[in-house]
């Protein structure tokens, strides 16, 4: 039956709950296959002291699952360079006919995909073969270069500021989660794994030895809370998606080592996307799926700091968990500006919540912070929301899981009485003045909640991987 065209225009508008400070909002219906866009009557106001509150009462759900996704801006803060910083420095670092292949390489490609092109025409061409000027042993010598060039720029020296890792392992080891906190890095350096040990808090990265451990994809897979996974509960799980310096190409293998790949040999730093390479791609395949996996689990809490956004698979993968489960919350903390990729996604995915220094987008509605009055400078730094820099963020969640609240640590490097970073091998002795609160509560606390402080003891760990 044909009722013609049909057209009807009209105005919703939409109050919002009591304790919300959200403005109201008007959304303009159009009917006849076309939705105006939705927009706030004026831009709201988010409170920056309403939000660590209620971040710290999720955190405080011990039955839930808590992932933390961290970039390269997690090392920036311990003073390691960035993708960008280390394409700088292999162009530095490479001389002669090398430097020249290399830059050829790079136009119209990143430092990762230089990488996995190099691979490529290593194993593609025979010996007489040549693409780009280089030949299959060129390609591999130097892929072997810009990945020790790598190495050595990723060392963790004595003297390094590792406060901010010190307290993600603080936080990870303290915690009473029901099920394994679980660490996804892109990153390839040692830091993670240095804290960790630092503490003594035992984890699990895939691999099962000590002096050429392999990896064990059995163990990955496992499904946690059955009696077929071999790895305990309380060993953390460590991820490192896009390899890491201390793994060597084998010829048919990846193993990890007890230290940095020497010279002359290639690191295992990025996944190649060589479908004809399956022996290289396994750790780096089933780790990406071990990571798809843990976002799909049913009330996941992911903490995302560091990232820049700039993967598209990985974006993929974060954005359709957002948009399939409901109930699991994403938050992402932003250091400088919200990249447009991620906040296209947020305005329309009410559990993704961004965070930055001056603005977040919080149930899909995006707002400037309100400026607290008299802010703990923990949570307020610079007339910006601290929690924006990691190394706030990390005692940040330090404090969350334990009474030996951590010093504060502003944007600057310094604490909150003043003193110094603090370098590899230094006590963390320092308190602070406030500790976000902790809850019992569900993961449907709703906001504004009161919550209360419980007395948890600190774990001291044990020992360092499998």
């Amino acid at each position: 039956m044909d009722f013609g065209p049909v057209r009807a225009i009209g105005t919703v508008t939409l109050h919002p709950r009591p304790s919300s400070n959200y403005a109201l909002i008007e959304r303009k219906l159009t009917f006849h296959g076309t939705w105006a866009q939705t927009r706030p009557a004026k831009m709201p106001d988010h409170d920056p002291l309403r939000f660590a509150a209620d971040l710290s009462a999720k955190l405080a759900t011990r039955s839930r699952h808590v992932c933390a996704f961290l970039g390269a801006g997690v090392g920036s803060t311990c003073g390691l360079p960035d993708v960008a910083k280390l394409q700088e420095l292999v162009v530095q670092g490479l001389k002669g006919v090398q430097a020249t292949a290399f830059e050829t390489q790079l136009k119209a490609r990143n430092l990762e995909q230089v990488l996995s092109r190099l691979r490529r025409i290593a194993v593609l061409l025979t010996d007489a073969q040549v693409i780009d000027g280089l030949t299959s042993k060129q390609a591999s010598e130097l892929d072997s270069a810009v990945c020790q060039i790598i190495v050595k720029a990723l060392e963790i020296k004595s003297g390094a500021d590792l406060r901010a890792a010190d307290f993600l392992a603080s936080w990870v080891g303290s915690s009473k989660y029901h099920l394994p906190v679980e660490l996804f890095t892109v990153n390839y350096d040692l830091l993670l794994e240095t804290a960790l040990e630092r503490r003594r808090i035992p984890y699990f990265d895939g691999f099962v030895g000590a002096l050429q451990a392999r990896f064990h994809t059995e163990l990955v897979e496992g499904s946690r809370g059955k009696t077929e996974e071999c790895v305990p509960a309380f060993f953390v799980r460590l991820w490192k998606l896009h390899g890491s310096v201390n793994w060597l190409w084998e010829e048919q293998s990846i193993v990890r080592l007890g230290q940095p790949v020497a010279e002359g040999l290639a690191a295992a730093i990025y996944p190649s996307d060589a479908k004809y390479d399956e022996s290289r791609r396994v750790p780096f395949v089933v780790l990406q799926d071990r990571f798809r996996r843990a976002l799909q689990e049913p009330e996941t809490l992911v903490i995302i700091a560091g990232y820049s956004f700039g993967d598209d698979h990985l974006n993929e993968l974060i954005f359709d968990a957002a948009a399939g489960r409901e109930r699991s919350e994403f938050v992402a903390f932003c250091h400088s500006n919200i990249p447009d990729v991620l906040s296209k996604r947020a305005s329309n995915t009410p559990n993704l919540q961004v965070v930055s220094g001056t603005e977040a987008i919080l149930g899909g509605v995006r707002g400037n912070w309100k400026v607290p009055t008299s802010p703990p400078p923990e949570l307020w730094d610079n007339n910006q929301f601290a929690l924006r820099d990691f190394r706030n963020l990390a005692a940040y969640l330090a404090r969350s899981s334990s009474n030996a609240t951590p010093p504060t640590v502003s944007a600057t490097g310094t604490t909150s009485t003043g003193t110094p970073p603090l370098a590899v091998g230094a006590p963390t002795a320092t308190t602070s003045t406030v500790a976000p609160a902790a809850t019992t509560a569900s993961p449907a606390t709703p906001a504004g909640a009161a919550v209360t402080t419980p007395k948890l003891k600190p774990g001291t760990g044990g020992s360092s991987g499998v």
